[in-house]
């Protein structure tokens, strides 16, 4: 029987990169999915393609994080669909860098709107439709949180919020035995960071001579991880901040 057999999973952002590997790890160790997109519906119905070719089960569902009836129509389609909830991944989120100058009102909330409210929001629906017997919150943070890099100061604000707001959640709902853990990954080689050029730069060249394991993530490298928090293999595992970033701390 695979680990995750007859449970219901909710990835939110999973029509590429991270979110995308997440989905469809989930669903090779038995998880029903439901693969939520923003915009980029293409992206999520090929998740949701691959999932199903291998024998899974999945859909994909339409909705801003950031818009409160986006997240209840969401998690109506969900149990429709497949019933009660067992495993939410927080995984939607946006950035942008630029040094102290560049920060502005338009940025600081676009950011704080996905990244922090919208993990809330989806977190409080999500609660009122998860199963009786609980189950596993995934918040994706990000290794910023605790390497700071320069250029990055509202989004690692936004990823210090995350980790806050994660021990905070572990004590709320630790009574309904759903466990909530925030999984932080380094620098992954994905669409986005491909896009926003963080690929073949000196950047990248930087963390990986001091990366112990000598080279940029890989969305699979964050997925199985997720797998972990999201099974009884991490029964007794809550409140805490998981980094996977090669050893980049």
């Amino acid at each position: 029987m695979k680990k995750l057999e007859n449970k219901v999973a909710v990835v939110t952002g999973a029509s590429k990169g991270i979110g995308a590997s997440i989905a469809k790890h989930l669903g090779a160790a038995g998880a029903s999915v439901v693969v939520n997109y923003a915009s980029a519906k293409d992206g999520a119905d090929k998740v949701v393609a691959e999932i199903t070719a291998n024998g899974g089960k999945a859909i994909a569902v339409q909705g801003s994080v950031a818009n409160e009836a986006d997240i209840s129509r969401l998690f109506a389609e969900t149990k429709k669909a497949f019933g009660a909830v067992d495993i939410l991944v927080n995984n939607a989120g946006v950035y942008k860098f630029g040094g102290l100058e560049d920060v502005n009102a338009a940025d600081f909330h676009n950011q704080f709107d996905t990244n922090v409210l919208g993990l809330l929001l989806t977190t409080k629906e999500a609660v009122k439709n998860f199963n009786e017997k609980g189950g596993s919150i995934i918040n994706i943070g990000s290794a910023v949180s605790k390497t700071t890099p320069p250029g990055s100061s509202i989004y690692t604000a936004t990823k210090g919020a995350v980790a806050a707001i994660t021990g905070v959640l572990a004590r709320e709902l630790g009574a309904k035995t759903i466990r909530v853990n925030s999984l932080n990954p380094g620098l992954v080689e994905t669409e986005g960071t491909h896009t926003a050029g963080f690929i073949g730069s000196d950047f990248e060249a930087g963390l990986i001579a001091t990366a112990p394991l000598g080279r940029t993530g890989l969305p699979e490298d964050i997925a199985k991880v997720a797998v972990f928090l999201a099974s009884e293999d991490s029964s007794w595992v809550t409140g805490e901040e998981v980094l996977a970033s090669g050893g980049v701390r």
